[in-house]
């Protein structure tokens, strides 16, 4: 599909549409079913970019809870709200 870069327009090879906007419509009207016999498989990669080491600490039960209720109130998962909590009390630590 065309980019900002690309200097030919490229047409899906189903909808015969030139922009993300237009397949959107096509593929809103249309099923898969009816194309099916005109797909292929293709293979392709998926760069997750640099992983992080996962280390596992325990933690009683009643705080895990509380965690929990803190992270849903702000609407985030408990290993986001455990991660900014402790990057915050090691910059204090650095000070």
């Amino acid at each position: 599909m065309p980019n900002e870069e690309d200097t030919e327009i490229t047409r899906s090879s189903i909808s015969n549409a030139t922009s993300y906007e237009e397949i959107g419509e096509f593929w809103d009207e249309h099923s898969l079913d009816e194309y099916w016999e005109q797909t292929y498989p293709v293979e392709f990669t998926i760069n997750l970019g640099p992983k992080s080491k996962v280390t596992y600490y325990g933690i009683d039960k009643t705080l895990s809870e509380k965690i929990h209720a803190v992270a849903e109130r702000q609407g985030m998962s408990p290993e986001n709200l455990l991660n900014l909590w402790v990057e915050e009390k090691l910059q204090e630590e650095m000070v």
